[in-house]
């Protein structure tokens, strides 16, 4: 009898273990996640990391962190958890996700990308950046939109095709580049592996031609390729194919994170008007709305890792060349660091822990383009529309990838402010 029920809380795991990368689980995760807390850490998640192409390649097999302590912990270790990804290096499309690089290489290529991609350079895009974001709300038609098309995709891909200086008929090409290479996007081997190359072809030809022009002293136009080409740490630059691979990272992982983020945030204040009520009369609870939207229902769910040695998480034994994924979703979700973790709640005292953008050596390097993108958004909807709620038809999740939480449609009923209105 205890052999058999041994048996069946085996089975018992081994199946919700199973179910984390189904397409119910990605739309909705975080009851999963609840009830898989107890036994983790657990061996036996199967997944693709980003790059990879689903059904061409095998997925890898990984432990499964959820607890705050065991992710952020993990997260920080960088000498006993491996950011390298061997798969992702092969693929078709390789970035340069510092995420995904190891000291002291990872040091080295994050001090010449910050000269470039620095504080002051992105601070200094923020007129820019709310006028654009302003302009589309403006023009925005009083009904109903699908947002996720109209602004969720639109807004990253336009701050993110200024930013690198390239034309403005990029803008919709981004969309596609990224959901195909961050398997967000339901599509056959072939057509994932066709965007990944055009992605790479299209920013190998900038990058070469940017650097033929710099080469022969012909003025080029200021942007962060050519910031990038030029940033130089102690005598050393950044290789042609660091750029290049540092771009696509850009328009896989900021554009494509960034737009499943501001979809969240539009369905909040669609779904939640008293706290938009809140929002509108004090406007300095914008970035406590933004984190505790982040804490709650935050685009990225897990990253990979690699154990260098044989450590213990848990009570458990995780041994050397083993698989991690450290779930930073659910790690939000933890009752001992968040108490109700399902209830929305600007007033918590500790959002500054949420672990969304990562921590450590590997906090996310564009989290504050994001958070000024989503600012930006927030109070042009304050700005300009009166009302606004869901539309006729229901929120469509996204459920190809569990690397991100979002929304693939959104269609939201807007009611205009009235000029004059206060």
């Amino acid at each position: 009898m205890q052999n058999s029920a041994v048996s069946g809380a085996s089975r018992e795991l081994a199946a919700m273990i199973e179910a984390l990368p189904k397409g119910e689980t990605i739309a909705s995760p975080y009851g999963l996640y609840e009830r898989l807390r107890p036994h983790c850490p657990a061996w036996g998640y199967k997944d693709y990391p980003p790059g990879t192409v689903p059904d061409a390649d095998e997925p890898v097999t990984a432990w499964v962190l959820l607890d705050y302590a065991h992710v952020s912990a993990a997260a920080r270790d960088h000498r006993a958890f491996s950011s390298r990804d061997p798969l992702q290096e092969q693929s078709s499309a390789p970035t340069l996700m510092l995420v995904n690089h190891d000291n002291p290489e990872h040091d080295r290529l994050r001090g010449i990308v910050n000269m470039a991609f620095s504080r002051r350079r992105v601070e200094a895009l923020e007129p820019w950046v709310r006028e654009i974001v302003d302009g589309m709300l403006a023009n925005m038609g009083e009904g109903e939109v699908e947002v996720m098309g109209a602004l969720g995709a639109r807004i990253p891909a336009r701050i993110m095709v200024g930013l690198l200086g390239l034309p403005e008929e990029v803008v919709e090409k981004f969309r596609h580049w990224a959901t195909a290479f961050m398997l967000s996007a339901d599509l056959s081997p072939a057509e994932r592996e066709a965007s990944n190359m055009e992605l790479v072809h299209y920013f190998t030809a900038t990058v070469e031609r940017l650097y033929g022009a710099l080469e022969k002293g012909e003025p080029v136009p200021d942007s962060l390729i050519t910031a990038l080409l030029k940033a130089e740490v102690d005598g050393e630059q950044l290789t042609l194919d660091e750029i290049i691979r540092f771009c696509i990272t850009l328009v896989v992982a900021g554009s494509e994170t960034t737009t499943f983020l501001l979809g969240n945030l539009l369905y909040n204040l669609a779904t939640m008007p008293d706290i938009r009520a809140k929002l509108a009369a004090d406007r300095s609870l914008i970035d406590a709305f933004i984190d505790e939207s982040l804490r709650h229902g935050g685009p990225p769910q897990r990253l990979f890792r690699i154990a260098t040695q044989d450590v213990e998480v848990g009570g458990r034994l995780i041994r050397e060349g083993e698989w991690v994924a450290l779930f930073f979703a659910a790690a939000n979700h933890d009752p001992a660091v968040f108490p109700e973790p399902a209830k929305f709640d600007i007033a918590r005292p500790n959002l500054n822990k949420q672990l969304t953008f990562g921590v450590g050596i590997h906090h996310c390097l564009g989290s504050a383009l994001a958070r000024m993108e989503g600012r930006a958004l927030i109070e042009a909807v304050l700005d300009h529309i009166e009302d606004v709620s869901l539309g006729h038809e229901a929120p469509v999740p996204q459920r190809a990838s569990l690397l991100n939480h979002g929304l693939d449609r959104l269609t939201l009923r807007f009611a205009l402010r009235r000029k004059g209105a206060a």
